[in-house]
């Protein structure tokens, strides 16, 4: 794929009963791209420590460039203790300060992402103060900007994240998300009215809502639509969100039609849910509903 994609913010290991993970979102999102075809970028920052050294060559194991990930000398490399006795709604504890609250600006990377195609951010990285500036500061150039909202508590403020959101052109978040944001925004009505609302209020490209095992939404210029999802045996939900962003982004690209596009992100999210981890390898040609579907699918189109 010839789009430059840079993903900006925490690389982590997860802290699992069964061991340590590499986590993150920005950094899953890049390698589910990577499974994709693309050759995404990870803007972050980790430790000097061993737990840095491991997670760098992880990612250059996964194909990766790391050519932009900073290390510091001050700050250990982010850990989070990630709680799966619900194997469907998994709680974090994000342990800080650590090495990505301290991701610096630097000219380079700055002239990366004025030249990328789509530039991927969360709202956790902007808890610290150092890498909330870099980050308003890279946004301040990016072309196009993706912001997969990942609200963890207590990491977040409402103005904070209200100030992302009005910077972004493509918003995605979950159902819960959704519920929160509209409450602080006042936005009524059903989850179209609520997202339709969102993306005029805030002059958004495009709003996508993922629902768990319910599917996702999308709401775009051509209207309303949404995917009822797949029902399959989950291992654990980490990183199926951004398996199911990343595969979205690929096919909306590629400006294939939206139902086709929220079939193929809801099944590759679905499939990540059934496998340990965020970041599984998988060929996404290989994954079809035939091996995950319980029951019939169907398309709902409002316009």
């Amino acid at each position: 794929m010839s789009e430059k994609i840079v993903c900006f913010g925490e690389t982590l290991w997860d802290i699992l009963p069964s061991g340590r993970m590499p986590g993150g979102a920005p950094m899953n999102v890049a390698i589910h791209l990577h499974h994709n075809g693309f050759d995404p970028v990870v803007v972050s920052r980790v430790g000097s420590d061993d737990l840095g050294k491991e997670l760098v060559a992880f990612l250059q194991a996964q194909k990766i460039n790391t050519d932009y990930l900073q290390t510091g000398q001050t700050h250990l490399t982010g850990i989070v203790k990630a709680n799966i006795s619900d194997r469907n709604e998994v709680t974090y504890k994000i342990v800080e300060p650590v090495a990505w609250d301290y991701i610096q600006f630097e000219e380079r990377t700055a002239q990366l992402v004025s030249e990328s195609d789509l530039f991927i951010y969360g709202s956790l990285v902007a808890r610290g103060a150092t890498s909330q500036e870099a980050l308003l500061q890279y946004l301040s150039l990016a072309r196009k900007k993706v912001f997969d909202v990942n609200l963890r508590p207590p990491h977040y403020t409402t103005e904070r994240v209200l100030a992302l959101l009005g910077l972004a052109d493509v918003v995605k978040m979950n159902h819960q998300e959704l519920a929160e944001i509209c409450t602080w925004l006042g936005a009524e009505g059903d989850m179209a009215q609520q997202m339709q609302f969102i993306k005029e209020h805030l002059g958004l490209e495009l709003v996508i809502i993922t629902r768990g095992d319910k599917g996702a939404a999308a709401f775009s210029q051509d209207g309303f639509f949404e995917h009822e999802g797949y029902h399959v045996e989950v291992e654990d939900t980490i990183g199926s969100g951004d398996a199911f962003l990343a595969t979205f982004l690929t096919h909306y690209l590629r400006h294939k039609p939206m139902n086709q596009i929220l079939e193929r992100a809801c099944l590759t999210g679905a499939y990540v849910a059934t496998q340990r981890g965020a970041t599984p390898t998988y060929d996404p040609a290989s994954i079809t509903p035939d091996c995950l579907m319980k029951e019939p699918i169907h398309f709902k189109l409002h316009l």
